[in-house]
Formats: structure tokens, sequence, C-alpha cells
């Protein structure tokens, strides 16, 4: 058994959830396929897959050894493309995932600016906020907005974003402006009822307020205008206003009690290793969000 060839065989199986999608792919026989996953098995010693008439999941054994096939044949494919010259050449379709918000205010433009730069290349991405499984999702890159949990991959920080109470001039010109947390409940509140949302804000030294919000609303986008439009106070993440900041239609207020704010990374799975297209968007998207005022 070609034992290369059958980890390209494993680890398309496992990214399709399908022999038969596999076969097709590879040009071969869907009987070829499963042999080729049998004799894997029994080398290894161990199942790879649970099979059904309808489903085809990995087991915990094929999950790790994916992980580990994936690295093996990603650092094939940079021997073999080394040895051809393309190695410092971007190609292909990269994949990049950010916060819904975030992605679309900060990383698509430099997502623009790559495929600009690299009219070859192709990019697909995923702003949405929830977690994602780079993975098990095919993410080649992350901006991640957070302290990290160890998870093998590559981080560089890129900046730090916090956690701001805000409100229009014509406000605080009618109603004040809160000193103290405490403040905020004779204040008019709006707020996010978003899966990130609490009703209780926090701010430095344990500091805690549980706030009553007259207004409540699904996103952030909508109790951010009503702030900028005078109603009321809100808080943000404060890149999401960094727009309505710089045009002074928002200022941010009780900036001494924030709490320490939250770090932005870069990160991807392939570490020293990842292709071109990887290290030279990772290398663009570093330097445009550390030279972001707004975000360092």
């Amino acid at each position: 058994m070609d034992r290369w060839q059958a980890m390209r065989i494993f680890a398309r199986v496992a990214e399709t959830g399908s022999f038969a999608d596999t076969a097709r792919h590879m040009h071969m026989s869907a009987p070829a396929v499963t042999r080729a996953v049998a004799a894997l098995e029994d080398l290894i010693g161990a199942r790879l897959f649970v099979r059904t008439t309808r489903s085809v999941k990995m087991t915990e054994a094929g999950t790790r050894y994916f992980e580990d096939c994936r690295r093996i044949l990603a650092d094939i494919a940079e021997a073999e493309a080394a040895a051809g010259g393309s190695y410092a050449t971007p190609t292909g379709t990269l994949a990049i995932t950010a916060s819904a918000l975030f992605g679309q205010m900060y990383v698509l433009p430099i997502v623009t600016e790559f495929l600009n730069t690299f009219p070859t290349m192709h990019a697909r991405t995923l702003f949405i906020d929830r977690p994602v499984n780079i993975v098990e999702e095919g993410v080649d890159v992350a901006v991640r907005i957070g302290h990290l949990r160890d998870s093998g991959f590559s981080a560089i920080k890129v900046g730090t974003v916090r956690h701001v109470i805000c409100g229009s001039p014509s406000y605080f010109e009618n109603h004040g402006v809160p000193t103290t947390p405490a403040d905020l409940k004779n204040h008019r509140i709006a707020a996010s009822t978003s899966a990130w949302a609490s009703p209780e804000w926090r701010f430095a030294n344990e500091q805690r307020v549980t706030i009553d919000p007259l207004l409540q609303c699904n996103t952030n986008d909508a109790v951010i205008t009503a702030a900028r439009v005078g109603w009321g106070l809100t808080r943000v993440l404060h890149y999401q206003i960094g727009p309505a900041l710089l045009a002074g239609e928002l200022q941010i207020v009780l900036s001494d009690y924030e709490e320490p704010p939250m770090p932005i990374h870069i990160l991807h799975p392939e570490g020293r290793h990842a292709p071109a297209k990887v290290r030279a968007f990772v290398d663009m998207a570093a330097a445009r969000l550390r030279e972001n005022r707004l975000l360092n």
C-alpha cells in the first residue's frame, strides 16, 4: 500500500464526510477508496471512521490522526512547492474567520487588499459571532478577540479592544456626564441582547453595575445608532464605534473605570510550515491591524 496516497484518501474522506465524493474527486472507484482506508486502519490498528448507511464520522483516534495527516501532507506539499520554485507564491483559496462586525469593519478591507495584491488568489470569509473550529471548518486564518486557550496554533498579537460606555455630545449636554459606574442608574441605557451580552456591566477593581435598560436591541448596530442620535448611553467594544468616535458623533465616558483591555490575535494552525498564502496574508493583516490607532 502507498501510505502517502492512503493518507491523502483518508484526509479527503475526513474533509468531505463521504467515500463516494472522495472517489469522484480523486478519480478512483468507491471500492478502491474503501480498501485504502481499511488497509490504513489495519496498519494503524485503530478504527478511523464510524460508517452507517447515511453518514461517515471520524472516531476519536481518527480525529487525532487527521490532524497529524494534515500536517504531514502540508509538509510534503511544501517540499514539492519549494522544489518546484513556487514556495513563495500564494496560490489557491484562503479562508478567513473573525467576529461579524470586526470582520466587516477591519478584516474585509485587508482581504480585498490581499486579493488586489495577489490577483490569482481566491478568498472565503466567515464573519460570525460564534466560536469557529478552525480545523473542522477548513479555515486557514482566524482573527480572535479575547484571551486564548492553549490550542497549539500559532498566535500573533496585533492589538487590543476595550469595553467602553459611550453617548453623543447632545445627550451629555442634556443629561449630564456620569462620573462613576453607579451614576449609570440615573441615565437612559440602550443595551444589546446578543449572545455575549449581560445585564451586569463590569468595571475595574471588581465593580459591577446591574443595568435596567429602557431599550433592548438584538444587534450592536442598533444600540450604537440609539447612542449616536442622542437617545441614551450604551456599552460596546470600542472598535465598533471607531468611525463615530473619529467623526465626533460619540464620546467615551468612565474610561478610568474600564476593565483591562482584551487582546486581538491572528491565529493559524500551520505554524512555521504555513503555505505561502497564509504567510502572506498574516504578514499583511498583522501590519494593517497594528498600524490602526483604534486598535492600539
